[in-house]
Formats: C-alpha cells, structure tokens, sequence
C-alpha cells in the first residue's frame, strides 16, 4: 500500500523472508522497535524454532519452504503484506556446494515470491537484499572506485550470476521495488559468525589486498526498514558502512580476531595478482552517499565495532590470547594456500579444491 509519492505505508504488516538468518533477525529487532507487525518466514529447522520462541514485541513466524510455489501462495494471501523484505538466499561459501538448490533458493523462489505478490489485490512493496558482488571480481589495482549502483552487472562467480539475475526478476516486475545492494555484513555478537572448517578455510583464500566495504548488521537493518516507508520507490541503492569501513580483506579479519583475544593468532595469506583481473573475490568499496541520505542508517563506525567486539568477548579473550600461537600454526595448515605453489591469491581455484565449482551457470 502506497501514497501518491511511491512511499509505502507504515501500518501495514512486513514480510521478512529468511527473518532468523543474521541480517533478517536483526531487521526483525528493528521493525519491532518501530512499532511495526512483522511476519518471518524461514525454513522449520530446531534453531528457527527456538529462535521463534524469543521473537520480539510484534513479531510472528511462518515456516515455509520458498521452493513450493503453493507454501509461498499460501503465505503470501494469508500474511497479506504490505512490504516484503526478500533476504532468503544461499551464500558463499554453502552457495558452492550445492549449485542446484541454491539456483531454487536464490533465483526460482524469487521469481515465484515476485509472481504472487504482483498477483494480491493489493501489491506489496518488493525489498530485494542483492549484494554488491554484482559488480564481479575488481582488480583494485586497475578498477577505479569506488562502485556505484549505475554500473554494469558482471557475472564473475555462482553468487554474483545469481544476485543479478533475482535482481533482474525484481525490476522487470510491475511492483513497486527498492534493491539494497549490500556491502560485507559483520557482527560484533562472536555468535553470530559462523566458526566452523569452511568459514576460516573460505576466509584464508581471499586475497589480502581485495578491497571490501564492510557495515555492522545492526545499520544494515536499519536501512532495510527505513527502505519499507521511505521515498526510494525503484531505486537501487549501496548499502555499507562509512568511510572507516573501507577495508582491505587482510586487515579486517585479524582486526576482529584481535578484538576477540585471538591477537597474531591467523596467518597471512596471499595478495592477489594485479595482472589477472578475474583473480579476486566479488567486493570492492561502494559510494553509499544517495543510501545514506535516504535512508540514513550508518551509525556504527569500523572503530566502534572493534572496541565493543572487545567489550563482548568477555573472560575468553584472555585465554585465546595464550592460545594464538597454537591457533596460527593450525590455521596455517588448514588454510586454502598450504603447500600450494605460486605467489598470488587464487580464490576461484581454491574454492573449487575444496569447496565445489564456483563458476556461473553455463
């Protein structure tokens, strides 16, 4: 439901589709905190369900596979949204384990949700979570920057093929549609990222000179719900931090280690190679200027997510911090480049040893 501007209306119910994943939980907190109804769709699973027992004032779920076109029919008619924030997706690196599901997740679900909402008697307005991995791989030694939201699409991996075409399915709709193109999203909660094998594996292949614009997840859900009601009906927009959070891959992870006692606990990897414009993961520094003054989310500084990342990893950093050189020469074996020859970073390479075939759909 919309005024005469293209501004949405603020009594009606928000549909957050994958609300108990990072970003959506932390969209679901903020929309309750603007008084607002809030329906979370996601998979039934034990964690949902016990998360859904802790839902905030206002908030409800729904458990849904987004895959059965007659569950997101069903869900769509009986919620009878007035905004639906579309954040359900697959992402590196489980997006390249298993390509075909993650092509049902992250393009056909879209295209359905799209095809029923276009079909309500009153259409909602359509919020697309993208991400700025639509650009491709960007040689920062050759790419000027930073990106902005008019530039050309480029399909350089699984992820980034799949985020333009769900993007491509929105804006060809006849709904009133907002695309927030996100930046990297972290979180000062050590729960709320995962630690696990394929995490630190993923995160040790990333060329240490790749440029990455990050942005707290608390500010990111703010311009999810400032883009519900605000007057940037069919607009793109960046979503990223301020200029502190312009970052280089091989500063920010031992950045927040440190902050979380793990202090020289990770090794170094590989810079990339500034003669192979492919050979780079798919971010790069954003300009957020029209984001910001639109839906004016940016609150959290790089600086103040490590100082408060240090305030809430509590006793254990002390113990970590006598642990790091154990954790280094773990991590050193068990990091994609271990005994690898050549000098520079190969992501694409390292994905597919170990992970599964990273290329775009044929």
């Amino acid at each position: 439901m919309t005024d005469e501007r293209g501004t949405s209306d603020a009594r009606g119910t928000v549909l957050v589709t994958g609300g108990f994943g990072l970003v959506g939980s932390a969209t679901a907190r903020r929309l309750s905190e603007l008084g607002r109804t809030v329906v979370i769709a996601d998979l039934d699973t034990p964690a949902t369900r016990t998360a859904a027992a802790a839902l905030p004032r206002g908030a409800s779920a729904r458990f849904v596979d987004l895959t059965d076109p007659d569950q997101t029919a069903r869900l769509v008619a009986d919620v009878a949204p007035s905004v639906i924030i579309h954040l359900a997706a697959i992402i590196p690196p489980g997006i390249y384990k298993n390509r075909a599901l993650a092509r049902r997740v992250n393009v056909d679900a879209t295209a359905t949700l799209v095809k029923v909402a276009e079909a309500q008697p009153t259409p909602p307005r359509f919020v697309q979570a993208s991400s700025n991995a639509v650009f491709g791989a960007r040689n920062p030694h050759k790419a000027t920057g930073p990106v902005t939201a008019d530039m050309p699409m480029k399909h350089s991996d699984l992820y980034s093929a799949h985020k333009a075409e769900a993007e491509s399915i929105v804006r060809a709709s006849s709904l009133e549609w907002v695309v927030l193109r996100l930046g990297g999203v972290l979180s000062v909660d050590p729960k709320a990222i995962p630690f696990n094998a394929d995490a630190l594996y993923f995160e040790s292949l990333l060329p240490t000179d790749n440029r990455m614009h990050s942005v707290d997840v608390r500010d990111v859900a703010w311009a999810f719900a400032a883009a519900t009601t605000a007057d940037v009906a069919r607009e793109i927009l960046l979503i990223a931090g301020d200029d502190s959070h312009k970052q280089l891959y091989g500063d920010i992870t031992p950045a927040l280690a440190g902050a979380r006692g793990i202090k020289g606990g990770l090794a170094p990897g590989r810079k990339g190679n500034p003669d192979d414009d492919d050979a780079w993961f798919v971010t790069d520094w954003m300009d957020t200027a029209r984001a910001q003054e639109a839906l004016q989310f940016q609150h959290h500084s790089w600086q103040d997510m490590i100082d408060e990342a240090a305030r809430q990893a509590g006793p254990s950093k002390y113990v970590l911090a006598l642990l790091s050189p154990v954790i280094r020469a773990v991590l050193k074996r068990r990091g994609a480049y271990w005994k690898q020859p050549g000098q520079y970073a190969d992501p694409w390479g390292a994905i597919k040893r170990r992970i599964g075939d990273p290329s775009p759909d044929s």
